[in-house]
């Protein structure tokens, strides 16, 4: 009679811990989601932190700029092109993730402790995981654009997305800025000490060449001050690759992001 204690015994463990691996992988999907969620959103740094020259911070001007819907496969704003003749001496005006699908299978009498612990790690560190910007900065002018200039972003050889007015992508200056982001990479944002994470989709020929320039979409753009706002002081950094992933924010992964 013993021994059949002790089977019944066995049992009701393993009964238990599958309930909390359940529970467990449960509750990390609420936290994906909501950790998704947080990088459409502006981030703050901390009241310590100090935008000091020697670590490469410098200011520059953002703007929100008129739109423009020429036949033509790259972006040129009407104001663009005012910016171009007005600076045309001052030119110095993101591992991919693969999705992971949960297999729940039945704990048998053999389930162990290291299999739990292991689970309780994974979620851990699910929470933790995402962009974080790195490296020193460099000053860049923003602006923001919509309609008909979101569709087509040219990293995209074969099209088939385009980002909406909710995405937080942007397109960078086509020719002369020879140290700018590339395609697919992920960039940190600062205006003060509110920043974001954006994802780099396309080019802006209307940006004047040379010049440091990174046109956003309306909802990243107002995260970091309103639409109707002219020109802007900020501050760009790289930023790693999010560790989870969102079509409707950045658009399809590819083996370059």
């Amino acid at each position: 009679m013993r021994w059949l204690a002790t089977v019944f015994t066995i049992q009701v463990l393993a009964s238990l811990v599958e309930a909390a691996i359940m529970n467990i992988t449960d509750t990390r999907g609420v936290v994906l989601r909501d950790n998704l969620k947080r990088y459409a959103k502006a981030h703050y740094l901390p009241e310590s932190h100090s935008f000091d020259p020697r670590d490469g911070w410098e200011p520059v001007n953002i703007s929100n700029m008129n739109y423009k819907y020429l036949a033509s496969s790259h972006k040129d704003h009407s104001f663009h092109k005012a910016l171009r003749r007005s600076s045309q001496n001052n030119t110095s005006a993101g591992v991919r993730t693969s999705r992971h699908r949960e297999k729940h299978t039945k704990t048998s009498n053999t389930t162990t402790t290291t299999g739990f612990l292991g689970t309780v790690v994974s979620s851990l560190a699910s929470i933790f995981a995402g962009c974080m910007g790195k490296g020193p900065s460099e000053g860049v002018t923003i602006t923001w654009y919509t309609g008909h200039d979101l569709e087509n972003p040219s990293c995209w050889s074969n099209g088939g997305w385009a980002p909406t007015d909710k995405s937080f992508v942007g397109a960078v200056t086509l020719d002369g800025w020879t140290t700018k982001p590339q395609c697919f990479k992920f960039i940190e944002l600062c205006n003060g000490k509110t920043c974001i994470f954006i994802r780099v989709v396309d080019t802006c020929a209307g940006c004047a060449k040379g010049s440091r320039h990174v046109d956003l979409t309306k909802a990243a753009f107002s995260e970091l001050a309103s639409p109707d706002e002219g020109v802007l002081t900020v501050q760009m950094r790289q930023a790693t690759d999010p560790d989870n992933w969102d079509n409707d924010l950045w658009g399809p992964q590819t083996a370059k992001s």
